[in-house]
């Protein structure tokens, strides 16, 4: 019960999540590893929205502007 991954490669879910949220483009995220494609990419979001459509509630930390 690891860690979501993209389908025939060890990149996380989490961690196309993470490059995204830096700011990072996906053209840059798919020079850096060469293995996605941008169909990869938004699967991963896709992935996202519905783990979050879950009934829980989590509320997102305070960030100063």
């Amino acid at each position: 019960m690891g860690k979501p991954v993209i389908a025939g490669t060890r990149i996380t879910v989490e961690l196309i999540l993470e490059k995204l949220a830096a700011g990072e483009t996906v053209e840059q995220i798919l020079e850096a590893h060469p293995p996605l494609t941008r169909d990869a990419i938004l699967a991963a979001l896709a992935f996202a929205r519905d783990a979050l459509r879950a009934d829980v509630i989590y509320p997102l930390p305070e960030t100063t502007a």
